[in-house]
């Protein structure tokens, strides 16, 4: 590694000529390199390529172009520049420079004098610093992931290319601005400038930022012509509008350029909003008009909503709970285990809300018979587990974790057939939102609650010939859910009242008693049931505003299922569902399980 330094004055002078610097630091005590020419009859453009080195100059600029010459200039791979008076590169009495950076990290100003010309591009590589135009010429390009951050002051060129950024610092003017798949960042979210370009063109995406409460946001204004499709990528927020009216964000002279919104929406609080056009697509608007609810606010109705569904789908029927229990009469102590899967699909029109819903869990329980009563009752306890998974669109989801302990009394009359089935249980749930804004960034948030649930079924199991059979039951099922708060990491508020759910289900099982060699019983059935959800109101409030997660309606459930006498103390079972409703519909449930009796 060399090291050239220049006790008065610069470090390098180039009057002409290349010089390729390779690992090595070059200090001046005014420039650190200063180009130029000895003669005025020396026409030869000085080149500089810097690879992977330093150029200081202490007192004024890393890099002086000084008088009627055309400086090349090339930074690569992990080269600085540093200037003492703040100026990486300036650029006086009328010289001019190409000046490339590759794969490399600057800070500093640069310069251009008057009559001066300055054409700067920059390929994978940052540079924090303004650019500023005292009367010469400036022309800068980005391109290949390269970040600027800093003023142009005067620049009449600028070329942003393959996700390429100009992150701004303040209001600006451009000349001719040109996006290839570039980028223009407004800067941070709360400080809003407003950028004046004379004619635009390509396809870019402008970053920006806007408040609804005081209408006010980051502005781009086009005085010239305008052509291209361009994107908005404006930031989201938790926090709802304090107005209903548009917030104007780009103007364009000629109406020739188009706009939209990455994403399509932006989220604000509550609802989304679209973009719109007016006076021949020379103004664009966020306009309240368009609004639907917000991923967030999706996520909290989700939420709110879902927990019923959770419980109902640990309750179910006592057959799929614990199988055919006449296999044993009901009269031995038993253990048995479950393992269940559903998927719902949840729509509401009067709210927006959609989710899809895939609900795994397991649940064990234990029984005995008592001798109270007629001496046909068996009762018994049972914990369980189930995680439930909901997917929001748009990337969002969210997640409940419920676990549960509850009891159970079941009476079999084996002379009669009928029988009764009765269910309660505590829940205690954890719930999870993972939301995907329009902006790309996430919020989450997150509560826990308990619950009740009880269940009462009533059935017959009436033998006919052949070995077939018919079970009609009645069932009716109920839920009640703790009301309870909480705040995303956005800021939106989220309170969702008690909630509740009674389901009437009536239907029947159809089926026939198949004897095995080994002594074993085989009973394939097939099912079909009606299940009406009679509850109305489960309010949910959404930064203050009201939504009632009505998901009543009627629904109808059909399925196919086996049990299996394996021996005198083992049996398994298994079951499959199907329902369609209104508002929820089952695409499909699972239901394994056996019992072992003592």
């Amino acid at each position: 590694m060399a090291r050239l330094t220049g006790g008065s004055e610069e470090g390098l002078k180039l009057m002409g000529g290349k010089a390729t610097v390779a690992g090595s630091t070059i200090t001046g005590a005014t420039s650190g390199v200063t180009m130029t020419r000895e003669h005025r009859t020396v026409t030869e453009s000085p080149t500089l390529i810097l690879e992977g080195s330093r150029v200081e100059g202490v007192n004024g600029p890393a890099i002086l172009v000084d008088q009627v010459i055309t400086a090349e200039i090339d930074v690569n791979n992990g080269s600085t520049l540093v200037g003492g008076n703040g100026n990486m590169l300036e650029l006086t009495n009328g010289g001019n420079a190409n000046m490339r950076v590759n794969n490399s990290d600057l800070a500093g100003n640069i310069l251009v004098g008057t009559g001066s010309a300055l054409d700067l591009s920059l390929d994978r590589a940052i540079m924090s610093g303004d650019v500023i135009n005292n009367g010469g010429n400036a022309s800068v390009g980005l391109s290949n992931g390269s970040i600027l951050t800093g003023r142009l002051e005067n620049v009449d060129t600028l070329a942003i290319n393959s996700d390429a950024t100009w992150v701004m610092v303040d209001n600006q003017q451009v000349g001719d601005l040109s996006l290839s798949g570039g980028n223009v960042n407004f800067g941070d979210p709360g400080t809003f400038y407003q950028l004046d370009v004379e004619n635009l063109s390509g396809n870019g995406t402008f970053i920006m930022s806007a408040d609804f409460s005081t209408l006010t946001g980051d502005f781009l204004n086009v005085t010239g012509t305008s052509s291209g499709d361009h994107k908005l990528l404006i930031a989201s927020s938790g926090a709802d509008p304090l107005s209903d009216d548009r917030l104007h964000v780009v103007h364009t002279a000629d109406g020739g350029a188009s706009f939209s919104l990455a994403g399509d929406r932006v989220d604000v609080g509550t609802y989304s909003y679209g973009l719109i056009n007016d006076n021949d697509r020379q103004d664009w608007y966020l306009d309240p008009d368009s609004k639907v609810i917000s991923p967030s606010t999706n996520s909290v109705l989700a939420l709110f909503n879902a927990a019923p569904s959770v419980l109902l789908g640990e309750m179910t029927t006592l057959r799929t709970r614990m199988g055919e229990l006449r296999f044993s009469e009901g009269q031995s102590a038993g253990l048995w285990t479950r393992a269940y899967g559903n998927r719902y699909e949840v729509s509401n029109d009067n709210t927006g809300l959609g989710y899809s819903q895939s609900q795994q869990g397991f649940a064990i329980g234990a029984d005995t018979p008592i001798a109270a009563g007629d001496g046909q009752w068996l009762v018994g306890a049972m914990v369980g587990h189930s995680k439930s998974d909901l997917d929001l669109n748009r990337g969002s989801s969210a997640e409940i974790k419920s676990y549960y302990v509850g009891g159970y009394a079941t009476w079999l009359d084996s002379e009669s057939g009928f029988y009764f089935d009765g269910v309660i249980k505590y829940n205690r749930l954890h719930n999870e939102s993972n939301v995907a804004m329009s902006d790309g960034k996430k919020a989450k948030g997150n509560y826990t609650q308990n619950a009740v649930g009880a269940s009462a079924e009533v059935g017959r199991h009436i033998k006919l010939d052949n070995d077939f059979f018919i079970e009609p039951y009645g069932q009716v099922a109920a839920v009640i859910t703790q009301a309870q708060s909480y705040t995303l990491d956005n800021g939106l508020n989220a309170k969702g009242d008690r909630s509740s759910s009674v389901i009437g289900e009536i239907g029947t099982t159809v089926g026939r008693d198949i004897q095995l060699e080994s002594g074993g019983v085989l009973q394939p059935y097939l099912k079909a049931a009606v299940a009406h959800e009679f509850d109305q109101s489960n309010k949910v409030f959404v930064n203050g505003n009201e939504f009632n997660n009505d998901l009543s309606g009627t629904r109808v459930k059909v399925g196919a299922g086996v049990a299996m006498s394996v021996s005198q103390n083992l049996k398994l079972h298994a079951d499959l569902e199907h329902s369609v409703g209104k508002n929820i519909k089952q695409p499909l449930g699972v239901n394994v399980g056996l019992r072992y009796d003592f």
